[in-house]
């Protein structure tokens, strides 16, 4: 599904000398190299404040314990996303809230959730699931309207542009905090874990600052309940070397969704990725969708067979998710009826994703695209 070795080959040397300068220093925690990645990211976001953390699934529950959330405080979140987002909601006991999902982008319904807030409700998880930005625009108007919070889930959109107010902003910028995971998959990958958090919000950021070393701020003095969540420096460096990269990386996962879109478009069976009304043009040059992940929907009952088949002729595939989060063991709720869920519970039978990465040629484009027309087809 992705190419790690093939990209690192293209950046070996730098990749190479900056690890190398950490092992020399011997600062492998909070060393010079995780504050110039700090700001580096700030700028390139252009956020006054990133915090970085150890994960993305850490960064999802600091960003809660800033805001400071209470047990039973309720958190609207999507039905169809990976579990980490709900799984912060629950490990703070604050009860997470499920809503359907739009059936173009895959992303947070803004009128589900404007309809499952209750005076209980304290903030909103908007996901930029595969790549692609929700509505933030809607999502921020409900917030305000409601004055609740908004917590970006940026894990899998980072370099992405939202249509916000008229304008464009990355992805994270906008709500009043945000999270990102650096796993090595990631657009924007570490060679280990990593996440970070990003807020504008200068009292937000001292909270966080805190909160992700133990509560402290001054050595040994604990002022907030805090967690250990640090990214460690060689990280820090890996990354240093490729956020320069990071438009272009983007702009190559662009391009190969667009070869694979023509190639796939108008098959009987298929529906490809649907880009979202903030990108006008249909075509490489849109940055509302920096296709993390590459997805279709195949129709009429034939996902399952896909798979199986494309497994047969060795080309990696992923069903990206297969079971709803509210019909997870870990988070059904007697809350939970299904017909509130139509959209997400036709999605988790018919969606696959493709390889999708920075190393995508023609060649491979053709076959995987070859091989799902010859099986539609067949």
């Amino acid at each position: 599904m992705v190419d790690l070795k093939g990209q690192y080959q293209s950046i070996k040397e730098q990749i190479n000398t900056s690890i190398s300068q950490v092992l020399d220093t011997s600062t492998f925690i909070n060393g010079p190299e995780v504050h110039a990645f700090q700001k580096e990211l700030e700028d390139y976001l252009d956020v006054k404040h990133v915090i970085p953390c150890a994960n993305g699934t850490d960064a999802l529950q600091i960003a809660m314990m800033g805001l400071g959330l209470k047990p039973g405080d309720e958190v609207i979140t999507a039905d169809f996303t990976f579990a980490a987002t709900v799984e912060v909601i629950a490990l703070l006991q604050l009860t997470p809230v499920l809503v359907d999902v739009e059936p173009d982008t895959f992303n947070i319904d803004p009128k589900a959730i404007e309809n499952a807030i209750t005076n209980k409700t304290k903030a909103i998880v908007p996901v930029h699931l595969f790549g692609q930005c929700a509505n933030m625009d809607a999502i921020m108007e409900v917030a305000r309207k409601h004055d609740i919070f908004v917590i970006e889930d940026n894990a899998q959109a980072i370099g992405a542009d939202c249509a916000f107010n008229g304008k464009k902003q990355k992805a994270g910028s906008i709500g009043h905090i945000s999270a990102t995971s650096f796993f090595p998959s990631k657009n924007l990958g570490a060679y280990g874990d990593g996440g970070a958090i990003f807020t504008n919000d200068d009292d937000l950021a001292h909270i966080i600052r805190g909160v992700v070393n133990h509560g402290m701020y001054r050595r040994y003095y604990h002022d907030v309940v805090g967690v250990n969540s640090r990214l460690d420096s060689i990280q820090a460096a890996v990354l240093r070397a490729k956020l320069p990269r990071l438009d272009e990386y983007n702009g190559k996962r662009r391009l190969a969704a667009l070869k694979y879109s023509q190639a796939l478009k108008g098959q009987e069976d298929i529906v490809v990725p649907i880009l979202s009304d903030c990108c006008l043009a249909r075509d490489s040059d849109c940055s509302c969708h920096v296709f993390h992940q590459y997805t279709l929907r195949i129709l009429n009952g034939k996902r399952d067979a896909l798979a199986e088949h494309l497994n047969e002729k060795e080309i990696p595939c992923g069903v990206y998710y297969p079971i709803p989060l509210h019909s997870q063991k870990a988070y059904k709720d007697e809350r939970y009826n299904e017909e509130n869920f139509p959209v997400t519970n036709q999605l988790v039978k018919e969606v696959i994703s493709l390889p999708m990465h920075t190393e995508l040629d023609d060649e491979q484009i053709s076959y995987i695209t070859d091989t799902i027309i010859g099986f539609v087809k067949g």
